[in-house]
């Protein structure tokens, strides 16, 4: 239910062209270096497409070829990768003996990957035989004259290729389109997809999960069978539970543009990062994180006139303008080693969630000063239950719990009093070094 609902999410974001999400067999990635070559192949500059200042710097998007999965061995991206695939040379500076001799045998066989790559899938053509021959004769001595070396030498970040007389990077030009296209027309079919019920070639790996908070940063996996007591009968990885390539493209893809930085469509609850969205485009897909986020400094009364809509939405009889049927989904995921783990999943209509959510703000309600909020956030309400008001201390599970009370319409979680009354403890400790609890039991659920 899960993966097809992700996958509805993608093909109705792929139908809208304003939408930006990536086609099928392609990502977004932020590349802070493109290498521009003339015809010839020969290097006329590299572009630093950073903006920003400082650790603020943020490298310009660019949609390339879907890059490979990366695991310790050795594999390739097309026409974009780190540097030291681009290069073969790998920063050994401050790395002991051993490992610099490990780093020197494996540089130039990352290069020969990627030049591999770009031999076995892409026709030879003048423009394919320019980079190949770039790649082919550049010396160290001629990067090192370039200003901005230094910092691609010492962190190895993302480079891609463009031609002096094209704007675009090489990897849209038609002829590679074109070729990728035909790979893809070519793939043969070899089992039943789960998820849409098609033909299709099953895929035995999916594309790693990013954003999580708290998970590998390379990224982590919703299915996986990487162990064999995971499997059986005698099959290997994906195929005991098989998803065809277009459909695992599209739940992966959807799951990595929900929980990406920039996303406005995730928020933080707890160690769940939650997504959410709808079956159709709807103002309350676009309000729901403003709900539970704490205001924002530019407009810290934009979440409560969305509350206040909460309000009207009996009155009015929908949210909005939405379809108060419409379905609507929630998704809250946690790092678990190297998969990913689902805290929870909530599914209901828009009129269902409104009004749990409307009746969480009304069971909420009391008289306060002036200067309050007219509406506590869920981060306040689970901060101010952690010692010292650090949301490094909220509880793990508290956070996944309460929110699952919420959306569900259940009473809050038991772990919720408990955690409030050792915050009370603690502060009274803190300021006059006695414990208002300590005359009573020893449980102090039986004296509340």
């Amino acid at each position: 239910m899960i993966l097809q609902a992700l996958k509805e999410y993608y093909d109705r974001k792929a139908a809208d062209p304003e939408s930006g999400i990536a086609p099928e067999g392609w990502e977004w990635k932020e590349i802070p270096f493109v290498v521009v070559l003339n015809a010839k192949g020969n290097l006329v500059q590299i572009e630093d497409t950073r903006e920003g200042e400082g650790k603020k710097k943020r490298a310009k998007r660019f949609l390339v070829p879907q890059g490979v999965k990366k695991t310790s061995g050795i594999a390739a991206n097309l026409l974009w990768d780190a540097a030291d695939y681009v290069f073969g040379i790998m920063n050994t500076d401050g790395l002991d003996s051993e490992k610099v001799e490990k780093a020197t045998i494996r540089a130039p066989e990352q290069k020969k990957a990627f030049i591999k790559r770009i031999k076995d899938e892409l026709p030879e053509t003048d423009r394919t035989k320019a980079i190949l021959s770039f790649l082919s004769t550049i010396e160290r001595t001629t990067l090192e004259r370039i200003s901005v070396w230094r910092d691609i030498y010492e962190d190895s970040p993302l480079l891609s290729f463009r031609f002096d007389d094209e704007q675009g990077l090489f990897c849209r030009s038609k002829e590679v389109l074109v070729a990728l296209s035909e790979k893809s027309r070519k793939r043969q079919a070899n089992g039943i997809c789960l998820i849409s019920g098609t033909t299709d070639r099953i895929s035995e790996l999916h594309t790693a999960i990013k954003g999580v908070n708290g998970a590998q940063t390379s990224g982590a996996n919703i299915v996986s069978f990487n162990l064999e007591a995971f499997c059986s009968f005698g099959k290997k990885q994906g195929l005991n539970a098989p998803i065809g390539e277009t459909a695992m493209f599209a739940y992966t893809t959807a799951l990595n543009t929900l929980l990406s930085r920039d996303s406005t469509q995730r928020l933080q609850v707890g160690d769940a990062s939650t997504i959410f969205w709808s079956a159709r485009k709807t103002s309350f897909e676009s309000d729901f994180a403003f709900f539970f986020k704490e205001p924002e400094k530019d407009d810290p009364d934009v979440g409560t006139r969305r509350i206040r809509n909460l309000f009207k939405s009996p009155k009015t009889g929908a949210y909005l303008d939405d379809d108060s049927e419409g379905k609507f989904y929630i998704l809250g995921l946690s790092p678990n080693a190297a998969r990913i783990s689902v805290r929870f999943w909530e599914v209901g209509t828009i009129d269902e969630f409104a009004g749990r959510i409307r009746q969480y703000f009304e069971d909420l309600r009391i008289v306060k000063p002036s200067n309050e909020p007219e509406f506590y956030s869920l981060w306040r309400l689970l901060v101010n239950i952690a010692i010292q008001d650090k949301s490094d201390n909220i509880p793990p599970n508290l956070a996944g719990d309460f929110m699952h009370s919420i959306l569900g319409g259940t009473p809050y979680p038991q772990t919720l009093l408990p955690s409030a009354l050792r915050r009370i403890r603690s502060d009274c400790q803190a300021t006059s070094g006695t414990d208002p609890l300590a005359t009573r039991t020893s449980d102090p659920l039986l004296d509340y």
